[in-house]
This record gives structure tokens, sequence and C-alpha cells, in this order.
């Protein structure tokens, strides 16, 4: 066939991302014809994301949103960092995010069966494939999660690092406490917690924390070596414990302090439901 025009060759870039010389290619392959050549690359982008499947990916990014009825984050992963800034993997997460708060899926996997709503004949898990043939490295969406939103709790989030590290709020006491919920996530992203309480720490770590706490104790008599363990496992449960920990904005109190005072303010309580802190890669 004639020649392939460069302006056919931009469109077919400009459609679906991929190199310059890869369109050329593709196109040549189909006769210059368009759908064909998308369905070359396709071909071609599920073969390249296949080898690529085995690297790792611990790099990436944390995409969060809300809409009226729920809030969702999901985890994108790269190789490198330089990828994750991408303009073109910072729009597959966004989409990615679009398309779980209109579908609400249950996992990963029902997430990327969906169709892709830019081009219904490809499903997300294909057009993963055609991001990683233009990118060059393994993508992968780690994890998901969808909070329904009700009148009875508050919602806050908290994206840190340009999306490595993001937290998530859910108080208890109905809506209106979302800037509570945000500056406790923000504290959360800080401070790193593990546990919301000391009543929520499993019986084996607390057994672990007691030996190693004992083990640091020589030459004590007994009731004095069980009060430095019992302060030695109140310090674990204040570095450790989201509510015992002092707040991050104010360490003149702690975050059970902090509820406290809102709850009294408000004249009903208002507890932290659950927390949560993604890291990228972790």
């Amino acid at each position: 066939m004639s020649k392939i025009a460069a302006e056919l060759v931009k469109q077919l870039r400009d459609r679906t991302g991929v190199s310059m010389s890869k369109c050329k290619e593709a196109l040549e392959s189909a006769n210059g014809d368009m759908d064909k050549a998308i369905e070359f690359l396709r071909k071609t982008g599920m073969t390249s994301a296949i080898k690529k499947e085995g690297r790792d990916a611990n790099e990436g990014l944390i995409g969060v949103d809300e809409e009226e009825n729920a809030l969702v984050l999901v985890e994108v992963n790269a190789e490198t960092d330089f990828v994750a800034q991408n303009a073109k993997f910072k729009q597959f997460v966004r989409e990615l995010i679009h398309q779980a708060i209109l579908a609400k899926p249950a996992s990963v996997a029902e997430l990327m069966r969906l169709s892709y709503v830019k081009d219904p004949s490809i499903t997300l898990d294909q057009y993963r494939s055609l991001i990683v043939q233009s990118l060059g490295e393994n993508i992968q969406v780690k994890r998901l999660l969808i909070i329904p939103k009700s009148s009875d709790i508050s919602l806050g989030f908290y994206s840190h690092m340009g999306g490595k590290i993001v937290s998530i709020v859910v108080l208890s006491g109905g809506k209106g406490h979302e800037s509570l919920a945000r500056d406790i996530a923000m504290h959360v992203a800080a401070e790193s917690p593990e546990y919301l309480s000391p009543e929520e720490v499993p019986t084996e770590v607390k057994e672990k924390e007691e030996e190693i706490a004992r083990s640091q104790v020589q030459n004590k008599p007994p009731h004095i070596i069980d009060k430095i363990v019992e302060g030695k496992l109140e310090a674990y449960y204040m570095e450790m414990c989201l509510t015992r920990q002092k707040y991050v904005k104010d360490n003149s109190m702690t975050i059970t302090m902090l509820l406290e005072k809102e709850s009294k303010e408000y004249k009903y309580p208002i507890k932290i439901q659950a927390f949560y802190r993604w890291k990228v890669g972790i």
C-alpha cells in the first residue's frame, strides 16, 4: 500500500498512547485501517503486558475520591516512580476510581473485568495492557476499598506525598464531623498507628511485647518488675494504638481526649469506627 500519512499515525497515537513507531507498524499491518490497527495494538499490547507481568512493581500511586454515596481508594503499582509520575499513568488511576465509583465492584478482579467506559469494546484490564505497552513497565492494580456513606457516620481522608500515603478515618456519631475525621486521618498518615486501641492488639502481640519487656529488666524484685513491664506495655500502646497517641496538631491531648472534647461540644458520643492507612508498595 502507499506510505502511511504522518497525520494518520498521529491520530492513532492520540487514541492509544502507543509510540509513533508502533502506531506506524500497526497501520501498515492494517493497510491504513484505523480500527484494524487498534485491534492489532491491543493484541500486541496484551503480549507485551504478559511479558512484563513478572517484574516487581513496588512504586505507584494511591488514588482516592468520593461522591455522594461512597468513598473509593485504589492503589496502582508501577516499576519506577518515574512512570508513576507520568500523566498517562495518573489518568489511568483517575479512570479506575471513576469507574469504581460508578459500578462499586466488590474486588479488584471485578473492577478489571468492567468494560472501559471510553471504549466499551475492551475491558479495564485490556486498557491496562495498552498502558503497559505505552509506558513500558509492569502496571498492576493492587487493592481497592469502597466505603459506603450513611447518615450515621462521617468520613475524612488525607493524601500525603502526592498519593504515596493515603489514610481514611470513619467516625460514628452522624454526619457533620468530616473536618474532624480529616484531621485525624492526617494524624494517622503522620503517626502510623497499627491498632485502634489496646483492646484490639492481638493477644500474641501483647505476650511478645511483655516477654521483650521482662527480658530487659534484671535483678529487680518481682513487684518492681511487674510495674516496669506494665509501664513498657503502656508506652507500646501510646506508640502503636491510635486512641492513645498524642494528637499531632496539639500534643497536649491524646486522640481519645480530642474525641471526648468533640463529644462534649455536640452532646453525643463521637468515636472512631475504623481507620485505614495505605502506603504504596506495602
